[in-house]
Parts: structure tokens; sequence; C-alpha cells
């Protein structure tokens, strides 16, 4: 409703102006006006003093966005290993576009006004000038091949996984469908199983090969978990369409494609509870609230339910627009000490996807045999009501 309204603002103000210039052109009938619809000199330097006012207005629009929403970026909010490396990444790139930004735009409109057209006066013309051509030419040039070559050497870092680490690592795979996240642990051998979506039957919804022996101590999980300082490797899967798996705090994403296997690896660095306790979560926990809080007000005085407060916990969000719903494809993400991780692991692991097969398996055979017996008990039971009739009729 808002929106609308400063749509309706807007067109108005268009109109009123659009009125108000017919107004000034009926006011200077019967004067001495220009009508050549060539620009004079008092012409050229009105717009020249137009750039410039734009030039100020360019600049008071950046620095005020600075000021008023410099604090959503989440740098500073990195939680893994690699984090610091693609937030310094980012933070080169934003202050070279600024700095470009910055002298470009001056430059532009310092030489529409000094350059802008006199009476009598010719603009000089020339067809090339090497010096120039090589001069803006190279220096972009070497700026994007080093940030070109940061960025290659930052992406090696983070996709280069040892020997060593490979081994030590806890093995998760996460798996899109429209829309939502399943993970599955690969169990005690950190190896995950066979899967493919031909296997999919019932509650095996992951399409597991349950003969492959890798996938004996698999096991599924609706939220992930995952341990400070110890590396995770991400196998995605996606059932239906291209997803996005998204961890902003961790500065990782990967796409989901269907048909493949996708991989992508980090080291978490601090817990869910340490990250909640940071100074700057909490002051963004307190504004979200104090936002909760009043919109609470709101609905409870139209007789609605109020928010709950909100919690700060680490998220995997879907970031290619997959559909209706694409907004709700989320799954929260723990990062647990190791003690936690291991007593969290000793809980859900027993619950492997092949034992929940079975289980379903001993449920659908019983809740057959139910049924016979009931059918059974009702045919007998009508029997006995027939021979009972037939017995008073004698």
């Amino acid at each position: 409703m808002t929106t609308l309204l400063v749509l309706i603002v807007v067109v108005l103000l268009a109109v009123a102006l659009w009125q108000l210039t017919k107004i000034f052109d009926l006011t200077q009938v019967g004067k001495n006006v220009n009508n050549t619809q060539v620009a004079n000199d008092n012409d050229n330097k009105i717009n020249g003093y137009l750039m410039f006012t734009f030039l100020i207005f360019i600049y008071i629009t950046t620095i005020w966005c600075l000021i008023k929403y410099g604090h959503f970026p989440l740098i500073g909010d990195s939680a893994s290993a690699h984090g610091p490396e693609i937030d310094r990444l980012m933070v080169i790139t934003l202050v070279l576009i600024f700095i470009v930004q910055t002298i470009t735009q001056a430059l532009l409109h310092y030489f529409a006004f000094k350059y802008r057209g006199r009476q009598g006066q010719q603009a000089l013309y020339f067809a090339d000038s090497n010096k120039l051509e090589f001069i803006w030419s190279i220096i972009p040039a070497i700026v994007l091949a080093v940030l070109i070559l940061y960025g290659l050497y930052a992406w090696t870092n983070i996709m280069f996984v040892s020997e060593k680490d490979d081994k030590d690592a806890i093995v998760i795979e996460l798996y899109a469908q429209q829309f939502k996240w399943e993970a599955r642990y690969s169990g005690a051998d950190d190896v995950l199983g066979k899967a493919n979506v031909r296997y999919i039957e019932g509650v095996n919804n992951l399409g597991v090969d349950l003969s492959d022996p890798n996938a004996q101590d698999d096991f599924t999980a609706t939220e992930l978990h995952l341990c400070k300082g110890r590396r995770v490797i991400f196998k995605l899967r996606s059932q239906d369409v291209l997803h996005s798996a998204y961890m902003p705090h961790f500065r990782a994403q990967m796409n989901c494609v269907p048909g493949m296997v996708t991989n992508f690896s980090f080291i978490p660095t601090m817990t869910t509870a340490e990250m909640r306790e940071k100074p700057e979560m909490v002051e963004k926990v307190a504004k979200i609230n104090d936002i909760r809080a009043k919109k609470s007000q709101e609905l409870i005085a139209k007789g609605q339910q109020g928010l709950d407060p909100y919690t700060f916990d680490y998220l995997l969000l879907c970031n290619k627009i997959c559909g209706a719903s694409h907004y709700n494809m989320q799954m929260k993400i723990v990062v647990d000490t190791p003690q936690e991780y291991a007593a969290w692991l000793k809980e859900n692991a027993p619950k492997t996807i092949v034992q929940a097969v079975k289980n379903a398996a001993t449920e659908a055979k019983d809740a057959e045999a139910k049924e016979t017996q009931s059918k059974d008990s009702t045919s007998a039971k009508s029997s006995d009501s027939n021979m009972v009739a037939k017995a008073d009729t004698k």
C-alpha cells in the first residue's frame, strides 16, 4: 500500500511540473523569446551548472547510503577459515570501484562544464591518440589482471583440499529439492554411499543405494550440524531444478545441479554460541527485535498473534530463484564444539537410512496384516450373523 501511495505522489508531482512548464510558456506569449531551438551561451552555462548539481547529488547519495546501509554487509562476521580472505578481496574491490567511480564522475561532469558550447568557439577534433588509448587501456587491464589473479589465488586456496585434510574431514551431502534441504552424513566410515534418483522410494527420498556397503551407516538430518575447527566436505545434489547452496556467514556458495555432484569445503571457526555473543551480532539482534516488537504491537492490536523474539542462527539458503517458495527454502546450521558434535553424532548415528527403510517395511507389513485380520474378522462376523438369521427362520 505504501509503495502504491509513493507511486501516486510521484506521478502527481510529474503532472504538476508539466503543468507549471505550460503556465510558464503562456507567460512568455508576446515577449521576445528565442525560438530558434539552438542552444545559446546561457543555455550551455545552465546545463553545465546542472551537471555539477547532479554530481553533488551523486556524491551526497553515495555518502548517505554508506552511512545508512553500511552496516548491512556481513564483512567482519565471517565464521570460516577462508572467510577473511573473501572479505579482504571484497573490500579491495569495493574500494577500487569507489575510487574509480568518484574520479571518473568528477572528470565527466567537470569536462561537460569546462568545454561547454560557446558562441564562435570550435571544438578540436582529432581521429585518435595512441598515448591516450594506451593509458586508458593499460591501467584497467593491469588492475583487472591483479584482481583476477588475486581472486584465483583465493579460490584455489579454498577449493584445494590436501590428502590429510580429505582424510580427516567430515563428509556431508546436501540434497536440494523444491523447497527444502536435507543433509546426509557419511557415518563412521566417512564415505557416503552411492545414490541415484532412480532409487527414490518411500522413506528413501534421497535415492541411496541400500546395497552399497558404504551406505549402511549413512543417516539424514533436517538440521545441519558442523564441528568447529574440523574441515567439512560438502557433496551437493539436486533432485529437480537448479539450486544454489548459500551459507553467507561461512562465505560459501555452490550450485546444486540436477544429474551431477558438485563440491565445496570449509572449516568452521566459530560456534553458534560464540557468534551470538559477538558485540556486533548482539547489536543486530537487538535492532531486529525492536522492529519485531513494534510489528507485534500492530498485530496484537488487530487481534492477531505477535511475533516471537529473534535469535541468531546460521542458515543454509537457496540463492537461485527455484520456484514459488524459493524464499522459504532454508535449513538451520548449528556449529558445535567438538564435544557437542560428538554427543549429537552419538545420538543420531544409529538412525541410519537402512534402518529407517527396514522400519518402514516392517510397519507396512504390520499394517497389511492388521488390515487382513480386520477383513477376516468382519467376514467371520458376517458369516455368523447369516447362520443366526437362518436358525431363527427355521
